[in-house]
């Protein structure tokens, strides 16, 4: 008896875009995500004030957790609003 060929596997989304976008941080060659730096980090809060995730920031797996550390230092010292308006 002769075997049925494999269905036809279905392409998802990512692999029909590609590669993921590169880290904005590994981009330029940062090592380190500063809390003083709340110009960048404010791209990285919703406008209800939560951190956004790495699959909407689009950042690497280390430089997510350096910026949610950053992010929490800079609303502590209140350069970053806890709440959106």
């Amino acid at each position: 008896m002769a075997r049925k060929p494999a269905p036809k596997r279905r392409r998802g989304p990512e692999e029909a875009r590609g590669k993921r976008k590169p880290c904005m941080y590994c981009k330029h060659n940062i090592d380190e995500v500063d809390y003083k730096g709340f110009t960048t980090l404010r791209t990285l809060v919703s406008d209800k004030g939560k951190i956004r995730s790495r699959r909407v920031s689009g950042l690497c797996r280390r430089h997510q957790n350096q910026a949610a550390t950053a992010i929490k230092r800079a609303r502590e010292v209140a350069l970053l609003q806890y709440v959106g308006n």
